[in-house]
């Protein structure tokens, strides 16, 4: 079944959570989306979820750190909806919350390779989708987190990761222009997912103690990427930040 609306997107980290929430709501918007995630299982509940609109659901088990799984993924999406209009880069993961020496080279490697690696070989596929299509041109949104700004303790991978992810959003939207491929990033704070489950019994602040934190739905954020993906690419949210309104982020670090 085609796209109702005539766009296609790509999601990365689709099985749960952020991933999950944005697909469903590009769904239910009359968008074609690829699911792409590393659990199989996990990809077929999102499409299960969205009802009649999972004909236009497309699950691929992939791994966004190797970049023969992400040719194949892009290669996929291309054959079965023949173009693409939106990379939501959103796979992640976290380290192990340890002291900064004692965290091993190969959890860093892990999350580098993932969180960063990863969204560089999506955002590769991408804008050479995005420039031979016609008509040319699309949009990538990269999940940056509220990390692109400022850390939670013990989070150095990942935190550092998350600051990358911004250079990367930067150099995507200059180096785009030319080809009509807008780019830009959602900081995302606290949002009801399993990742999270762990706020309401508290997690670790900047003074070292321990404090419940707020979240908000996942709801939330699925609206807010739904925006930007809506624009004309003539306009571009370079960044926007949503976050549960009573967190503590400006107090964070």
């Amino acid at each position: 079944m085609q796209s109702a609306t005539g766009k296609v997107a790509i999601v990365t980290g689709a099985g749960s959570g952020i991933g999950r929430g944005v697909s469903l709501a590009l769904l239910n918007a009359g968008w074609s989306v690829a699911l792409a995630g590393r659990r199989g299982e996990r990809l077929a509940d999102t499409a299960a979820l969205a009802g009649d609109a999972s004909d236009r659901a497309l699950s691929l088990a992939t791994d966004v750190s190797d970049l023969a799984s992400v040719t194949a993924l892009f290669d996929a999406t291309c054959g079965r909806f023949g173009r693409l209009d939106l990379l939501f880069n959103n796979a992640g993961t976290g380290a192990p919350p340890v002291l900064l020496e004692e965290l091993s080279l190969e959890a860093w490697k892990r999350v580098v390779d993932i969180n960063l690696t990863g969204a560089f070989l999506c955002t590769q596929a991408a804008f050479r989708m995005m420039k031979a299509q016609d008509p040319r041109g699309g949009r990538i949104i990269n999940n940056g987190s509220i990390s692109a700004h400022v850390p939670r303790p013990r989070s150095v991978a990942y935190t550092a990761t998350k600051h990358a992810i911004t250079g990367l959003t930067r150099s995507t939207s200059l180096d785009g222009r030319a080809y009509d491929i807008a780019c830009g990033q959602i900081d995302i704070g606290n949002a009801g997912t399993d990742m999270t489950r762990a706020m309401s019994r508290g997690v670790p602040q900047a003074d070292g103690t321990l404090a419940a934190e707020p979240v908000m739905e996942v709801q939330a954020v699925a609206d807010a990427v739904l925006y930007m993906a809506g624009l004309p690419l003539s306009a571009n949210v370079q960044f926007m930040t949503v976050m549960a309104t009573t967190m503590p982020f400006i107090g964070r670090g």
